[in-house]
């Protein structure tokens, strides 16, 4: 289906949990958070219920992500119901990595096609700073047990952050050299109170692609239309990928596919507006179907432009 702006919106990123088993200096701080009450969560079935109504509106490919999804009791046995909704043609999950070793083998066999794990540092103790946990042995287990249950390709998601990370940036694109990893290097983005947003922490992705063209040569990989915004490259004689996410140095709004669908029920059309359409209150007010899928037209229809994070761009 094309919102306002002619764009063809076929991707659902869908947050089963706010809670989270990390606390990233980026994302979660690790005091004061206010976590939604668990009556106020969509259950699963409802959850079910809106992507089967979304994949009536053109959704075709889901990512389940969280906070931490696998914290989430029984998201397994949900994991394996979303996978056999008729229409979806590619699901996938977002994870920290660091119950993945427990869960690997189910989520395989559940029918998830990919995962994705958060990872920032390859140094334990660097590790510890960041999330505020010392996970590190966990998360690397939990990528060996999924290379073990046959996930191909794995992709590692890595925010660049200068004086943070940054001199980590050639030592995760090896990972992609010896092994058939798929890395991707996101822009650090203003998340939570922006007011505090650190334009020095900011790693911009050409600055990544300079540094990793030491390697080699990077060659453009082809995208196809269910993936989201990273410009893809293989490095000659790698096994892997490097990915590049540039939402405010080289922002993809104009080509953005996706919605998203918050853990209390909210569809939004860009995961940094504050517009969104309520599905939480018809759903439990016993809306027909019909009611449900006009609203879920409007939030496409009605998706934002731009997701107006320039100003904090700090080259801009």
């Amino acid at each position: 289906m094309l919102d306002n702006n002619h764009r063809i919106i076929n991707y659902l990123r869908l947050s089963v949990t706010d809670r989270c088993n990390l606390r990233c200096i980026y994302c979660m701080p690790e005091q004061g958070v206010q976590f939604i009450s668990h009556r106020e969560i969509l259950s699963y079935e409802e959850i079910l219920r809106i992507v089967i109504l979304c994949v009536h509106k053109g959704i075709r490919k889901v990512r389940v992500t969280g906070g931490e999804p696998l914290v989430r009791n029984g998201v397994t046995n949900f994991l394996e119901m979303l996978c056999k909704i008729e229409g979806l043609e590619e699901i996938s999950l977002t994870t920290n990595g660091v119950l993945l070793k427990r869960f690997a083998a189910d989520i395989k066999n559940c029918g998830i096609c990919r995962i994705n794990v958060s990872l920032d540092s390859l140094k334990p103790d660097r590790f510890f700073r960041i999330t505020g946990r010392d996970y590190f042995e966990r998360v690397w287990e939990g990528l060996e047990a999924a290379e073990h249950v046959g996930f191909n390709p794995i992709k590692i998601n890595v925010v660049a952050i200068k004086g943070v990370n940054d001199d980590e940036i050639l030592d995760f694109a090896n990972l992609a050299v010896k092994k058939p990893y798929h890395i991707r290097f996101i822009e650090l983005m203003p998340v939570g109170k922006r007011e505090t947003w650190d334009t020095g922490r900011f790693v911009s992705s050409d600055e990544v692609f300079r540094l990793i063209q030491s390697l080699g040569d990077l060659k453009p990989v082809k995208s196809n239309p269910y993936d989201g915004p990273a410009r893809r490259f293989k490095i000659k004689g790698g096994q892997g990928e490097i990915g590049l996410i540039s939402a405010l140095s080289h922002h993809f709004c104009d080509h953005c596919n996706r919605l998203r669908l918050t853990p209390e029920g909210h569809l939004r059309g860009c995961l940094f507006s504050d517009q969104e359409i309520d599905l939480k209150t018809p759903l439990r007010q016993k809306k027909q179907d019909d009611y449900i899928l006009q609203m879920i037209e409007l939030a496409i229809k009605n998706k934002p432009k731009e997701h107006g994070l320039l100003k904090y761009f700090p080259c801009d």
